[in-house]
C-alpha cells in the first residue's frame, strides 16, 4: 500500500470528527468573543467537566440507565407489535391501502400532543412514558415493514413458485429477506423515535429521574453546564444506538441493494 493511500486511509478515518471539532470551535469563538452571554453559555471545557463529573461523582450514569430502560422497553413493544402486523400489511396491498390514512394521520402527529391521550389511558407514570414512545416507534417501524414487503422483487417471487416452493417458502426465503433492508431503516428510525419521545416525556409526564427530567432540572435552577451536559448526554446515546444498528445492519443484511 502505498504512503498517499495510507494516508488517505488515515484522512477518512478521521472525517467524521471533523465536524464535531468545527462545533466545539464555534462553541469557544461564542463564548470567547461574549456573543452569547456566558452564563447563558458556558465555555466547552465547564460543560465537559459537568459532564465528567456527572458521571465520576454524580447521578448521571443513573439517569443514563432509566432513559436507556424505558426507550429499550418502548422499542421491544414496538418491535413485537409493528414487524408481525407490518409483515400482514405489506403481504395485502388491500387491507393496507384501507388504513394507509390512519397510518399517515399519526405518524405525522407530533408525539407531545398524543400525551393528554396516553395520559388519560394510563396515567401519570412509567406507563405512559413507555406507551407513547412505543406508539411513537410502533408507527414508523410498521411503515418500513410493510415497505419492504410491497417492495420485494416480483421477479425472485414469480421464480421462486415456478420453482415450485410454496407460499410459505416464498414469504420466508424471498419476501422476507428481500424486505430486510427496509426493516432495519424502520429500526434505525423507530428507537430514535423511542428516545426521543422518552426524554421529551421526562420532561413533562411527572419523572423523578432520566435524562430528559435531568435536562429540566438543570435549566430550572440554572445550572448551565449541567444542563449542557445532559445534552450532551442525550445526544451521545442516540448517537451509540443508531450505530449499533448501522453496525448489525452491515453484519446481517449485507445482501441490501443486491
Amino acid at each position: 500500500m502505498s504512503l498517499a493511500h495510507r494516508a488517505n486511509a488515515f484522512g477518512a478515518h478521521l472525517r467524521p470528527l471533523f465536524g464535531i471539532a468545527a462545533l466545539i470551535g464555534l462553541w469557544a469563538f461564542v463564548h470567547a468573543t461574549r456573543a452569547v452571554d456566558p452564563v447563558l453559555l458556558p465555555s466547552p471545557l465547564e460543560a465537559l467537566a459537568a459532564f465528567w463529573n456527572g458521571l465520576a461523582h454524580g447521578t448521571l450514569w443513573g439517569d443514563f440507565f432509566k432513559t436507556i430502560v424505558r426507550t429499550v422497553t418502548s422499542f421491544g413493544l414496538a418491535l413485537v407489535i409493528a414487524v408481525p402486523l407490518g409483515i400482514v400489511l405489506g403481504s395485502n396491498e388491500k387491507i393496507y391501502e384501507s388504513i394507509e390514512f390512519a397510518i399517515d394521520f399519526f405518524r405525522s402527529t407530533p408525539a407531545s400532543a398524543m400525551f393528554p391521550l396516553f395520559l388519560v389511558l394510563f396515567g401519570v407514570g412509567e406507563a405512559t412514558k413507555i406507551a407513547v414512545a412505543a406508539f411513537g416507534a410502533a408507527l414508523a417501524i410498521l411503515f418500513n415493514v410493510a415497505y419492504g414487503v410491497m417492495s420485494a422483487r416480483k421477479q425472485r417471487q414469480l421464480a421462486a413458485k415456478v420453482m415450485g416452493a410454496p407460499r410459505w417458502r416464498v414469504l420466508t426465503d424471498v419476501i422476507l429477506l428481500e424486505s430486510m433492508p427496509q426493516v432495519f431503516v424502520g429500526m434505525r428510525s423507530g428507537v430514535s423515535i423511542a428516545l426521543v419521545i422518552v426524554i421529551v416525556a421526562e420532561m413533562f409526564i411527572g419523572s423523578t429521574d432520566g435524562l430528559g427530567q435531568r435536562i429540566m432540572n438543570a435549566q430550572t435552577i440554572f445550572d448551565m453546564p449541567d444542563m449542557y451536559a445532559s445534552i450532551f448526554a442525550a445526544g451521545l446515546l442516540g448517537y451509540v444506538m443508531n450505530l449499533v444498528f448501522l453496525v448489525a445492519e452491515r453484519r446481517f443484511v449485507h445482501w441490501g441493494g443486491k
